[in-house]
């Protein structure tokens, strides 16, 4: 039996991966892309990270705590440094540090074990959103950003905080990419079908051309999927050269022409990415590199979007 870890107090620093009072991996750019960068802070990013406690042995029991250095390590050279910093183009990030649920909470067939380690995680997520909200937002704009586990609760925060209440005047949009997102799962929030379209959210899950995973083939619904190197529901399929820059085990790399993007019913597929070493890439699941394999265009897009919000909200 392990003991609980304390909920974690969101007045201390260290209890944030990313947050602009501190410097943080989700501060960095890719050197290629440093000559075209401009500092700005015109909205906030609330970013949730995804599975780092992986660990078979389950040392920390179902949920981690915040304070383990080696596990926080990992999550900071990981997700914050190649996803969160994808965000950095559109102002403030704020990435909460959450007693986040083992990877096995997926695939347990004990449900109710694995909905009291997801309850708890997102507990954390609400209370970090609710700090950020108390004490740093103060009426910005804000963008949701998050990647599998991070995307579990994201959909949550959303449909509890912004989907047909007063904030979600302030969503320019919601990036919650890696899990499945139902057609159904909000009432006001749509999906983004358009570039420059605000107040909407993207989604998209990355598998090889031909290839679905055993959970999509059991889903019983057609999950929203987001082309994430057109943005236009009108163009469904994109190939790998019109990509403009990929991040992968070399953050200061931007490889071109590494993987297109076609949306396939629920999923998006890619046929096998081309970058030295990939013959050695032999996983047809690109779960991991959801947002690596369209770095730039997603960062691209992210600072298409919040132009349009202000644009369309100069009070704002």
């Amino acid at each position: 039996m392990f003991a609980q870890s304390q909920a974690p107090d969101y007045s201390n620093l260290n209890n944030w991966a990313a947050h602009p009072w501190k410097d943080d991996p989700s501060d960095s750019i890719p050197e290629p892309l440093l000559k075209d960068f401009v500092a700005d802070s015109l909205v906030d990013v609330f970013f949730i990270h995804p599975t780092t406690y992986l660990d078979k042995n389950k040392p920390f029991g179902w949920n981690a705590p915040v304070d383990d250095a080696e596990l926080n390590k990992k999550t900071d050279n990981t997700t914050i440094l190649k996803q969160a910093s994808i965000f950095n183009t559109a102002g403030r990030v704020f990435a909460p540090r959450y007693r986040q649920a083992h990877i096995d909470a997926y695939y347990t067939p004990d449900t109710v074990t694995a909905r009291a380690a997801l309850d708890e995680a997102y507990g954390d997520v609400k209370a970090a959103f609710e700090y950020y909200m108390a004490h740093y937002n103060n009426g910005r704009p804000v963008i949701i950003a998050s990647h599998s586990q991070g995307t579990t609760h994201a959909k949550r925060l959303l449909k509890e905080f912004f989907d047909g209440k007063p904030l979600q005047q302030k969503l320019v949009t919601a990036y919650i990419v890696g899990i499945a997102v139902e057609p159904d799962w909000f009432v006001n929030i749509p999906p983004c079908n358009k570039p420059e379209q605000t107040g909407c959210f993207c989604t998209w899950r990355t598998l090889q051309t031909g290839y679905l995973t055993p959970f999509v083939q059991n889903e019983k619904f057609m999950a929203i999927v987001t082309n994430p190197l057109t943005w236009d529901a009108s163009q469904p399929d994109a190939s790998r050269e019109s990509n403009e820059g990929s991040v992968l085990l070399d953050f200061n790399k931007v490889l071109k022409h590494v993987a297109g993007a076609t949306i396939h019913g629920g999923v998006l597929w890619t046929d096998k990415p081309h970058f030295f070493g990939s013959i050695l890439y032999t996983t047809k699941n690109y779960h991991i590199a959801d947002y690596n394999f369209y770095y730039v265009s997603v960062r691209n897009n992210v600072r298409q979007r919040v132009m349009a919000f202000l644009k369309a909200n100069p009070s704002r």
